[in-house]
Protein backbone atom coordinates (compact mmCIF):
# COMPACT_ATOMS: atom_id res chain seq x y z
CA UNK A 1 0.00 0.00 0.00
CA UNK A 2 0.87 3.44 -1.04
CA UNK A 3 2.77 5.05 2.25
CA UNK A 4 1.23 8.53 3.42
CA UNK A 5 3.10 11.25 2.53
CA UNK A 6 3.15 15.27 3.42
CA UNK A 7 0.58 16.18 0.82
CA UNK A 8 -1.79 13.87 2.41
CA UNK A 9 -0.42 15.20 6.00
CA UNK A 10 -0.97 18.39 4.48
CA UNK A 11 -4.63 17.42 3.41
CA UNK A 12 -5.60 16.70 7.07
CA UNK A 13 -3.91 18.91 8.86
CA UNK A 14 -6.10 21.79 6.56
CA UNK A 15 -9.22 20.26 7.63
CA UNK A 16 -8.27 19.79 10.88
CA UNK A 17 -8.07 23.34 11.38
CA UNK A 18 -10.91 24.97 9.24
CA UNK A 19 -13.34 21.41 10.70
CA UNK A 20 -15.08 22.43 6.97
CA UNK A 21 -14.33 20.37 3.66
CA UNK A 22 -15.46 23.22 1.62
CA UNK A 23 -13.31 25.72 3.89
CA UNK A 24 -10.07 23.52 2.89
CA UNK A 25 -10.80 23.08 -0.20
CA UNK A 26 -10.51 26.79 -1.25
CA UNK A 27 -7.50 26.97 1.06
CA UNK A 28 -5.79 24.03 -0.66
CA UNK A 29 -6.99 25.22 -4.38
CA UNK A 30 -8.90 21.66 -4.38
CA UNK A 31 -12.55 20.64 -5.73
CA UNK A 32 -14.09 19.30 -2.65
CA UNK A 33 -15.11 16.36 -4.41
CA UNK A 34 -11.22 15.62 -4.85
CA UNK A 35 -10.42 17.37 -1.27
CA UNK A 36 -13.21 14.46 0.37
CA UNK A 37 -11.88 11.82 -2.10
CA UNK A 38 -8.17 12.47 -0.66
CA UNK A 39 -9.67 12.25 2.96
CA UNK A 40 -11.15 8.89 2.48
CA UNK A 41 -8.32 7.66 0.73
CA UNK A 42 -6.01 8.64 3.72
CA UNK A 43 -8.25 7.22 6.29
CA UNK A 44 -8.16 4.01 4.14
CA UNK A 45 -4.34 3.77 4.18
CA UNK A 46 -4.06 4.41 8.07
CA UNK A 47 -6.89 1.90 8.63
CA UNK A 48 -9.06 4.85 11.03
CA UNK A 49 -11.38 7.36 10.92
CA UNK A 50 -10.17 10.72 11.45
CA UNK A 51 -12.72 13.00 11.47
CA UNK A 52 -16.86 12.28 12.02
CA UNK A 53 -18.66 13.60 8.98
CA UNK A 54 -22.38 14.67 8.53
CA UNK A 55 -23.58 17.30 5.73
CA UNK A 56 -23.39 20.26 8.13
CA UNK A 57 -20.52 19.36 10.74
CA UNK A 58 -16.98 17.74 10.19
CA UNK A 59 -15.14 17.03 13.69
CA UNK A 60 -11.92 15.73 14.81
CA UNK A 61 -12.47 11.69 16.19
CA UNK A 62 -10.17 10.97 19.14
CA UNK A 63 -7.73 9.39 16.54
CA UNK A 64 -7.84 12.51 14.66
CA UNK A 65 -7.15 14.66 17.34
CA UNK A 66 -4.42 12.42 18.75
CA UNK A 67 -2.63 12.95 15.22
CA UNK A 68 -3.53 16.64 15.02
CA UNK A 69 -1.79 17.40 18.00
CA UNK A 70 1.40 15.20 16.80
CA UNK A 71 1.37 16.09 12.72
CA UNK A 72 0.80 19.81 14.08
CA UNK A 73 4.24 20.86 15.73
CA UNK A 74 6.27 19.03 13.34
CA UNK A 75 4.87 21.10 10.28
CA UNK A 76 4.97 24.34 12.27
CA UNK A 77 9.05 23.46 12.59
CA UNK A 78 8.61 22.63 9.08
CA UNK A 79 7.32 26.08 7.87
CA UNK A 80 9.39 28.01 10.28
CA UNK A 81 12.58 26.07 8.09
CA UNK A 82 11.10 27.44 5.30
CA UNK A 83 10.31 30.99 6.41
CA UNK A 84 14.25 30.91 7.20
CA UNK A 85 14.56 31.16 3.74
CA UNK A 86 12.77 34.49 3.49
CA UNK A 87 15.84 36.04 5.46
CA UNK A 88 18.11 35.53 1.50
CA UNK A 89 15.31 37.44 -0.23
CA UNK A 90 15.40 41.09 -1.43
CA UNK A 91 11.68 41.23 -0.30
CA UNK A 92 9.86 39.06 1.92
CA UNK A 93 7.44 36.66 -0.17
CA UNK A 94 5.16 34.02 1.17
CA UNK A 95 0.56 33.78 2.04
CA UNK A 96 -0.30 36.09 4.99
CA UNK A 97 -3.50 34.86 6.71
CA UNK A 98 -5.30 37.40 8.63
CA UNK A 99 -8.74 37.23 10.72
CA UNK A 100 -10.98 39.99 11.13
CA UNK A 101 -14.49 41.09 11.95
CA UNK A 102 -16.04 42.50 8.96
CA UNK A 103 -16.56 46.26 10.05
CA UNK A 104 -12.88 46.25 11.03
CA UNK A 105 -11.74 44.65 7.46
CA UNK A 106 -13.54 47.40 5.87
CA UNK A 107 -12.67 50.64 8.00
CA UNK A 108 -9.12 49.89 8.68
CA UNK A 109 -7.27 46.81 7.72
CA UNK A 110 -7.80 46.92 3.80
CA UNK A 111 -6.86 50.07 3.01
CA UNK A 112 -4.28 49.57 4.78
CA UNK A 113 -3.46 46.15 3.10
CA UNK A 114 -4.01 47.70 -0.52
CA UNK A 115 -0.74 49.79 0.21
CA UNK A 116 1.30 46.98 1.73
CA UNK A 117 0.87 44.98 -1.65
CA UNK A 118 1.75 47.57 -3.55
CA UNK A 119 5.40 47.79 -1.43
CA UNK A 120 5.12 44.62 -1.54
CA UNK A 121 3.91 42.71 -4.64
CA UNK A 122 5.40 39.23 -3.56
CA UNK A 123 3.76 38.52 -0.60
CA UNK A 124 -0.16 37.53 -1.40
CA UNK A 125 -2.69 38.53 1.77
CA UNK A 126 -5.54 36.19 2.51
CA UNK A 127 -8.08 38.26 5.10
CA UNK A 128 -11.04 35.90 6.20
CA UNK A 129 -13.81 37.78 7.83
CA UNK A 130 -15.41 36.17 10.64
CA UNK A 131 -17.15 38.68 13.96
CA UNK A 132 -16.88 35.92 15.91
CA UNK A 133 -13.34 35.53 18.62
CA UNK A 134 -11.37 33.26 16.66
CA UNK A 135 -8.22 31.54 17.87
CA UNK A 136 -5.31 32.45 15.38
CA UNK A 137 -3.03 29.71 16.24
CA UNK A 138 -5.66 27.17 16.42
CA UNK A 139 -7.30 28.00 12.97
CA UNK A 140 -3.66 28.72 10.86
CA UNK A 141 -3.90 32.64 10.98
CA UNK A 142 -0.45 34.42 10.93
CA UNK A 143 -2.50 36.81 12.60
CA UNK A 144 -5.76 38.93 13.56
CA UNK A 145 -7.79 41.87 14.13
CA UNK A 146 -9.82 42.95 16.75
CA UNK A 147 -10.25 45.83 19.50
CA UNK A 148 -7.74 45.77 22.19
CA UNK A 149 -9.79 44.79 25.18
CA UNK A 150 -11.07 41.22 23.38
CA UNK A 151 -7.38 39.97 23.05
CA UNK A 152 -5.65 37.29 25.01
CA UNK A 153 -2.91 37.99 27.58
CA UNK A 154 -0.31 35.61 25.08
CA UNK A 155 -0.68 37.75 21.86
CA UNK A 156 1.20 40.43 20.84
CA UNK A 157 -0.41 43.75 20.22
CA UNK A 158 0.44 46.89 17.91
CA UNK A 159 -2.51 49.37 17.45
CA UNK A 160 -3.28 49.90 13.79
CA UNK A 161 -6.12 52.76 13.85
CA UNK A 162 -6.84 55.89 15.48
CA UNK A 163 -9.43 56.36 18.46
CA UNK A 164 -13.10 54.91 17.13
CA UNK A 165 -16.39 55.23 18.62
CA UNK A 166 -19.92 53.97 17.74
CA UNK A 167 -22.85 56.40 16.74
CA UNK A 168 -26.82 56.19 17.30
CA UNK A 169 -27.95 56.97 13.86
CA UNK A 170 -31.87 57.06 12.42
CA UNK A 171 -33.24 58.73 9.18
CA UNK A 172 -34.99 62.22 9.13
CA UNK A 173 -38.12 60.86 8.27
CA UNK A 174 -37.63 58.06 11.01
CA UNK A 175 -36.97 60.70 13.54
CA UNK A 176 -40.59 62.83 12.49
CA UNK A 177 -42.27 59.68 13.37
CA UNK A 178 -40.46 58.37 16.56
CA UNK A 179 -39.11 60.58 19.88
CA UNK A 180 -35.82 61.55 19.57
CA UNK A 181 -34.32 59.93 22.30
CA UNK A 182 -31.98 62.34 25.12
CA UNK A 183 -30.23 59.82 26.98
CA UNK A 184 -30.09 56.05 26.79
CA UNK A 185 -32.90 54.68 28.58
CA UNK A 186 -35.16 56.60 26.49
CA UNK A 187 -33.96 53.67 23.68
CA UNK A 188 -36.91 51.66 24.99
CA UNK A 189 -39.72 51.61 23.00
CA UNK A 190 -37.94 52.70 20.40
CA UNK A 191 -37.53 50.81 17.14
CA UNK A 192 -34.21 49.66 17.01
CA UNK A 193 -31.97 47.38 14.43
CA UNK A 194 -30.28 44.73 16.55
CA UNK A 195 -26.97 42.76 16.03
CA UNK A 196 -26.93 38.85 17.22
CA UNK A 197 -23.39 37.52 17.68
CA UNK A 198 -22.20 34.27 15.85
CA UNK A 199 -22.81 32.72 19.70
CA UNK A 200 -26.77 33.71 18.98
CA UNK A 201 -26.46 36.45 22.03
CA UNK A 202 -27.56 39.81 20.82
CA UNK A 203 -25.64 42.69 21.50
CA UNK A 204 -26.08 45.49 24.39
CA UNK A 205 -25.60 49.13 23.18
CA UNK A 206 -22.60 50.49 25.22
CA UNK A 207 -22.76 54.24 26.36
CA UNK A 208 -20.91 55.96 28.77
CA UNK A 209 -20.90 59.64 29.98
CA UNK A 210 -19.35 61.41 32.88
CA UNK A 211 -18.46 58.20 34.05
CA UNK A 212 -21.35 56.91 33.70
CA UNK A 213 -21.43 53.24 31.59
CA UNK A 214 -24.81 51.85 30.35
CA UNK A 215 -25.67 49.04 28.71
CA UNK A 216 -29.15 49.27 26.95
CA UNK A 217 -30.77 46.06 25.60
CA UNK A 218 -32.68 47.60 22.48
CA UNK A 219 -35.88 46.25 20.69
CA UNK A 220 -36.51 46.39 17.07
CA UNK A 221 -38.27 44.49 13.97
CA UNK A 222 -34.97 43.91 12.67
CA UNK A 223 -32.19 41.57 13.56
CA UNK A 224 -28.83 41.12 11.81
CA UNK A 225 -25.44 39.12 11.95
CA UNK A 226 -23.61 41.68 10.35
CA UNK A 227 -23.15 45.26 11.16
CA UNK A 228 -22.11 46.31 7.61
CA UNK A 229 -26.18 45.68 6.63
CA UNK A 230 -27.65 47.70 9.48
CA UNK A 231 -26.56 51.25 7.88
CA UNK A 232 -29.14 50.53 4.54
CA UNK A 233 -32.35 49.40 6.87
CA UNK A 234 -31.43 52.77 9.00
CA UNK A 235 -31.90 54.61 5.52
CA UNK A 236 -34.81 53.51 4.79
CA UNK A 237 -36.16 54.28 8.29
CA UNK A 238 -36.35 50.71 9.72
CA UNK A 239 -35.23 51.81 13.14
CA UNK A 240 -32.15 53.20 14.87
CA UNK A 241 -28.74 51.82 14.13
CA UNK A 242 -25.56 51.57 16.49
CA UNK A 243 -22.91 51.71 14.10
CA UNK A 244 -19.10 52.50 13.90
CA UNK A 245 -19.08 56.04 12.75
CA UNK A 246 -16.84 55.43 9.79
CA UNK A 247 -19.11 53.55 8.30
CA UNK A 248 -22.07 56.40 7.84
CA UNK A 249 -20.05 59.33 7.63
CA UNK A 250 -21.06 60.57 4.18
CA UNK A 251 -24.17 59.79 5.13
CA UNK A 252 -24.25 62.15 8.15
CA UNK A 253 -22.53 64.86 6.35
CA UNK A 254 -24.93 64.92 3.62
CA UNK A 255 -28.08 64.72 5.94
CA UNK A 256 -29.17 61.50 5.26
CA UNK A 257 -28.57 60.33 8.70
CA UNK A 258 -28.89 62.02 11.92
CA UNK A 259 -27.03 61.36 15.15
CA UNK A 260 -28.55 60.86 18.54
CA UNK A 261 -27.09 60.40 22.27
CA UNK A 262 -23.62 62.44 20.86
CA UNK A 263 -22.55 63.10 24.20
CA UNK A 264 -23.28 59.32 25.39
CA UNK A 265 -21.00 57.65 22.52
CA UNK A 266 -17.57 58.57 23.83
CA UNK A 267 -14.39 57.37 21.26
CA UNK A 268 -12.34 54.25 22.57
CA UNK A 269 -9.13 53.11 21.47
CA UNK A 270 -9.54 51.30 17.94
CA UNK A 271 -8.47 48.47 16.37
CA UNK A 272 -4.88 46.35 16.67
CA UNK A 273 -3.36 44.00 14.85
CA UNK A 274 -2.09 41.12 16.68
CA UNK A 275 -0.47 37.53 16.54
CA UNK A 276 0.93 34.83 19.04
CA UNK A 277 3.84 35.55 20.86
CA UNK A 278 5.21 31.87 20.80
CA UNK A 279 6.11 31.49 17.84
CA UNK A 280 8.80 32.53 15.12
CA UNK A 281 7.12 35.78 13.06
CA UNK A 282 7.20 34.86 9.54
CA UNK A 283 8.69 37.25 7.00
CA UNK A 284 5.62 38.39 5.55
CA UNK A 285 3.94 39.25 8.44
CA UNK A 286 6.94 41.27 10.03
CA UNK A 287 7.12 42.90 7.23
CA UNK A 288 3.41 44.03 7.67
CA UNK A 289 3.93 44.54 11.33
CA UNK A 290 6.87 47.26 9.96
CA UNK A 291 4.40 48.65 7.71
CA UNK A 292 1.50 48.78 10.13
CA UNK A 293 3.51 50.73 12.44
CA UNK A 294 5.02 53.10 10.25
CA UNK A 295 1.73 53.98 8.71
CA UNK A 296 0.47 54.99 12.33
CA UNK A 297 3.38 56.66 13.44
CA UNK A 298 2.98 59.29 9.95
CA UNK A 299 -0.74 59.09 9.67
CA UNK A 300 -1.06 57.70 6.33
Amino acid sequence: MKPVSAADLSIFLSIAQHLSLSRAAIDLGLSPSALSHALRTLETRLGVRLFNRTTRSVALTEAGERLYSRVRPAFRDIDDALEDLNNFRDKPSGNLRITAGRPAAQLVLLPMVSKFLQAYPDVRVDIVTDDALVDVVSAGFDAGVRFGERLEADMVSLAIGPYMRSVVVGSPEFLRQHPTPQKPQDLHGIPCIRHRFPSGSFYRWEFSQAGVELEIDVEGPLILSDVGLMVDPALQGVGLAYVFEGMVSEHLASGRLIQVLESWCPFYPGLHLYYPSRRQVPAALKAFIEFARDTRRHGS
